[in-house]
């Protein structure tokens, strides 16, 4: 009876022992786990895929071969469509140009033009547009560390401002979107770029650009910008400017010098008041190739309204662009 208080005693110095031991080995991994875990790093997502390109791979599935074009802009293929003059003699070619949110073969207006222009004599080629990089934002600045107690940390006391030598240039850098915008700029140009080269290579006799919406400011800029010899014809549908970009559309018209159609729809008062300050600023600057044409909307009747736009467009080309016979 006597040797049982010493046993208890003796397992009791055993545990207490042994307590440091496991605590030990739990806490710290074998060195094999803690390399192999430094070398998982996190695996880089793939950049995501545009919403055009979706859209024109939608597109390949959807319409016939023949009337895809695989065109070349700066190194990088696009989708283009593209559709032959029903005719032994085209008149030329048109060139359309979607807005921003639109596809190649956007309904209301990009898509059934494009089928029908052949059926009056002229080829058609629709271009499909890199996603809108106008609206994207400035990077926030960082807001400052917050203390221990969750209260934003105090800003150090300002030392004496220091002499500022002068930069050589009194121009800012650019932020991260105002070169976005400028790279979209580049990718839609390379893109109108192929698709007149691609023109010029059907021997089409006249090249006339049209753009609607947004596509509409493309137009304008590109051929102010570019100033393309063999081409001296634009037709804008419903101009709308891009969201991001400050070039004002009136100063890209007064630039113009080739022959233009501004289609327009009366049915907004803005659209209005917008299509008559461009005709006062074409009258003002002595420009007479700037011709209106105003169109109903028709909400409830597509059909309608989409044949009353290629009439009016046919009759546009035929008397401007050299289509009547």
């Amino acid at each position: 009876m006597t040797r049982l208080p010493h046993l208890t005693r003796y397992a009791l110095y055993l545990t207490l022992l042994a307590c440091p031991l496991v605590g030990h080995a739990t806490q710290s991994p074998p060195p094999t786990e803690a390399a192999d875990k430094d070398e998982a790093k996190p695996a880089q997502r793939a950049p995501l895929t545009e919403r055009s390109d979706l859209e024109a791979a939608a597109l390949e599935r959807q319409l016939a071969a023949s009337e895809q074009q695989q065109l070349n802009a700066a190194g990088t293929t696009f989708l283009a469509l593209w559709r032959p003059a029903n005719d032994t003699a085209p008149m030329g070619a048109v060139i359309l140009i979607p807005g921003d949110e639109e596809s190649a073969d956007a309904p209301p207006t990009v898509g059934p033009l494009r089928r029908r222009l052949p059926d009056a004599g002229w080829h058609s080629l629709s271009l499909s547009l890199p996603d809108p990089q106008g609206a994207n934002l400035p990077v926030r600045p960082a807001a400052p560390p917050a203390s221990g107690d969750g209260k934003p940390a105090e800003a150090p006391a300002e030392k004496a401002p220091e002499p500022v030598t002068p930069a050589p240039s009194s121009e800012a850098p650019p932020t991260d979107a105002e070169a976005a915008r400028a790279a979209h700029v580049e990718r839609v140009f390379a893109r109108i770029d192929a698709g007149v080269a691609f023109a010029g290579q059907q021997q089409a006799k006249v090249v006339v650009l049209l753009g609607h919406g947004s596509g509409a400011y493309w137009a304008a800029r590109y051929v102010v910008e570019r100033k393309p010899a063999n081409l001296t014809h634009l037709v804008l549908v419903d101009t709308r400017q891009p969201e991001g970009f400050d070039a004002p559309f009136n100063d890209l018209l007064g630039q113009l010098t080739g022959k233009v159609g501004d289609f327009y729809y009366r049915d907004s008062a803005g659209a209005r008041q917008a299509a008559l300050a461009r005709k006062q600023l074409s009258q003002r600057q002595k420009q007479p190739v700037l011709v209106q044409v105003s169109l109903d909307a028709l909400p409830g009747n597509p059909d309608v309204a989409q044949e009353q736009l290629f009439r009016r467009l046919r009759g546009w080309l035929d008397k401007h662009a050299g289509g009547a016979k």
